[in-house]
């Protein structure tokens, strides 16, 4: 992922279509996979557990994110102020996955779960940037700000 000196509307925007593409593929995985495992007598109790610990927490992170997103573009309305964002829109911490209940999963879970994971990393590293500092500005106003401040160091 490149880096960027600040949030803008577009990022926040590609960042929850994002979000709900995930969050739809997830119900579906999910909500399959715990028929299936109620309908097959050999599905292992385990497995059964490994599915739904890993579901909820997949399904609470992807929602995290998306909370954090829709708050960001609450902000970029005007319908939230800096300071509320702030004070109330802090991205949760992740709650990894479990190694051994992964184990468990078949591998297009575990592609899903580890695609949620990365997208909440990523999330956290923008809201951790964003807290400690670079500005919430459009794009515009930051090519503003570093031409007028070549200007100075050239001047």
């Amino acid at each position: 992922m490149s880096r960027t000196s600040n949030l803008s509307r577009p990022i926040i925007e590609a960042l929850y279509e994002e979000a709900l593409v995930l969050a739809d593929e997830i119900r579906a995985v999910f909500a399959l996979g715990v028929h299936e495992a109620e309908g097959d007598d050999l599905y292992d109790a385990n497995a059964r557990l490994a599915l739904s610990t890993e579901g909820l927490k997949t399904t609470t992170r992807i929602m995290h994110v998306l909370a954090w997103l829709l708050n960001q573009r609450a902000f970029f309305s005007g319908e939230l102020s800096e300071t509320q964002v702030r004070r109330h829109g802090a991205l949760p911490p992740n709650r990894p996955s479990d190694a051994k209940a992964l184990a468990m999963l078949n591998p297009g879970t575990r592609e899903l779960i580890g695609e949620s994971e990365r997208l909440h990393d990523r999330v956290a590293r923008l809201d951790e940037a964003w807290r400690s500092g670079f500005e919430a500005a459009s794009p515009a106003h930051a090519l503003t700000q570093r031409i007028e401040r070549s200007l100075r160091d050239f001047g």
